[in-house]
């Protein structure tokens, strides 16, 4: 095998992606494509569900999508049924699924939208990979689990305290199980997205600049001027990631948390 063919996944692979129908989970599950994968996504938005299934028509490998609530267990037990039946197995899951969280002080947050955080970021990370792993240990060249933290999982966020408490458990979670998984060839890996262009970091921003009583436009900039590289980063480039720690390159990867975020130093 070359290096060229060594940084390409196999293809065949079975992939489950959570939060898949739409931004950065929705680029993951495209760049599986691209290798010949199967795809399988969820995702809580019915309406995004179905603008995916309608691109998805003249696909000659379509990605196939269940509803759910990935902080719902029974919901949760519904994707491996259509994943069994879609997929038949499974060699990857992509821990993607997961939401801003409210933006205030600590002391003025709402308790059931920190509950709500904690529920979708970190728990459903939890209720995936248990029934994940069982399907894992059978894959025939090792399984892989890849977990999506962020920056806020390395540094602190001010005013996104549960936002950033699940992405550091994120990588606690990944770590402990690499050790757990190892043994049975199942590799267990973070990617720790940064500002990354799209709705979403749009949606932040307007609501930090609303707490502290700036513009867009300033507000976009100081989140700017903390990234070395000046640039937001890219779904497409957190994709590529993706893909090479499932390549035969990145076999010898376990454990880790890779930033893709042109080096933020502070948030």
């Amino acid at each position: 095998m070359t290096v060229l063919q060594m940084l390409t996944p196999r293809a065949g692979l079975r992939v489950l992606v959570t939060g898949g129908a739409s931004g950065i989970g929705l680029a993951i599950a495209q760049a599986f494509v691209e290798t010949g994968a199967r795809v399988h996504v969820c995702d809580a938005s019915a309406p995004t569900i179905d603008e995916l299934q309608k691109t998805q028509q003249a696909a000659a490998s379509p990605i196939t999508a269940t509803l759910a609530d990935v902080a719902d267990r029974g919901a949760v037990d519904r994707v491996f049924a259509d994943v069994a039946q879609q997929l038949g197995g499974l060699d990857v899951l992509v821990n993607n699924a997961g939401i801003a969280g409210p933006t205030a002080g600590v002391d003025e947050m709402d308790p059931d939208a920190w509950d709500q955080t904690i529920g979708i970021n970190l728990n459903a990370q939890f209720y995936f990979a248990r029934r994940a792993v069982p399907l894992l240990r059978e894959a025939p060249h090792g399984g892989s689990i890849i977990a999506l933290s962020s920056v806020a999982g390395r540094l602190g966020y001010a005013y996104r305290t549960p936002y950033s408490a699940t992405k550091f458990a994120i990588v606690g979670l990944t770590q402990s199980l690499a050790i757990e998984l190892g043994p049975a060839g199942i590799r267990v890996n973070t990617i720790q997205p940064g500002i990354v262009k799209g709705p979403r970091i749009e949606r932040v921003i307007a609501a930090r600049a609303q707490q502290l009583g700036l513009s867009y436009a300033e507000m976009e900039q100081r989140y700017l001027d903390k990234i070395s590289l000046r640039r937001m980063t890219t779904a497409e480039e957190v994709a590529a990631t993706a893909l090479f720690l499932c390549s035969p390159a990145g076999m010898g990867i376990s454990g880790q948390a890779i930033s893709v975020c042109g080096n933020v130093e502070v948030l």
